[in-house]
């Protein structure tokens, strides 16, 4: 089974505190609205390499240190939504980026999503009330009344191919675009396994049983904030009933019959495209 993703830490090195004698140019991952700000020209599609932020006609929102990327300081930074495009730049949702941008500033594109996400989210503690502080050691906000930390959020998700015979469960939602079909999937509750996840989410949303659940692979999804973990399983028993409102249609299908299927971008499509190459 080939390995589903790259690692985000093949260039990048992460960290909390600038070094304060840097005074050169930097990488900012700058964003609005899930949008990030890329150069952009026929020649190349990269993150900005700036010595400052003084480029933009805005102020940041906040600024999170990330660390080095290919040796060079990194920065995230949120501005507001209506933040000119300075030339040669534009804002591109982060989702048409993939095949655009290499998968390691991807990744680490999603990174710097994810936690300013988070510091969004966390500027007061949900136990006293207090404005928060960022921790100087790691990725945390702390409370300087009652010492609560808080840190990064990350939701658990599973998304599961099922096979049968040589064959393939996929699903449509009625929010699917394109008439798409795609794996099942879900948000993994307090107290289950992933595997217990992977059976109950299929039970509710299919109604069959399934047995033999493996591991394939994960994927960041910085959507706001999932880690999307990818399993096999095999068809046990029950036959395919959905509910009509979360999905409204599932079939199984071969590997010369496939409906519309997720973009590369998506472990979905990592998943569907090794069971293609396993079953022709």
């Amino acid at each position: 089974m080939s390995k589903p993703e790259a690692s985000i830490y093949t260039r990048y090195l992460p960290s909390v505190t600038p070094d304060p004698q840097y005074t050169g140019s930097a990488y900012w991952l700058i964003t609005h609205s899930g949008k990030l700000l890329i150069l952009e020209s026929s020649e190349q599609t990269a993150l900005p390499l700036l010595p400052s932020l003084d480029s933009l006609d805005a102020a940041p929102a906040r600024t999170l240190y990330l660390g080095s990327f290919a040796g060079m300081p990194c920065f995230a930074a949120e501005v507001p939504a209506d933040t000119p495009e300075p030339a040669g730049m534009a804002f591109r949702p982060l989702r048409n980026l993939y095949d655009v941008l290499d998968e390691d500033a991807f990744h680490l594109a999603g990174r710097a999503l994810q936690l300013l996400a988070w510091d969004e989210t966390h500027q007061f503690c949900g136990k006293c009330g207090t404005a928060t502080v960022l921790s100087g050691t790691e990725h945390a906000r702390s409370c300087p009344a009652c010492g609560q930390l808080f840190y990064p959020r990350l939701a658990p998700a599973v998304i599961t191919a099922i096979l049968k015979d040589g064959r393939i469960l996929l699903a449509h939602a009625p929010h699917f675009p394109d008439n798409m079909y795609g794996l099942i999937a879900g948000f993994v509750e307090p107290g289950e396994t992933l595997e217990d996840c992977v059976a109950r989410e299929i039970r509710e949303e299919v109604g069959i049983t399934v047995k033999n659940i493996t591991y394939f692979g994960s994927q960041q999804w910085p959507f706001p904030n999932s880690l999307m973990v990818g399993f096999l399983a095999e068809y046990e028993s029950g036959e395919i009933s959905v509910d009509g409102i979360e999905l409204d249609h599932a079939a199984w299908f071969s590997p010369d019959s496939l409906p519309n299927i997720p973009p590369r971008v998506s472990i979905a499509r990592k998943i569907i495209d090794w069971y293609v190459e396993q079953h022709s």
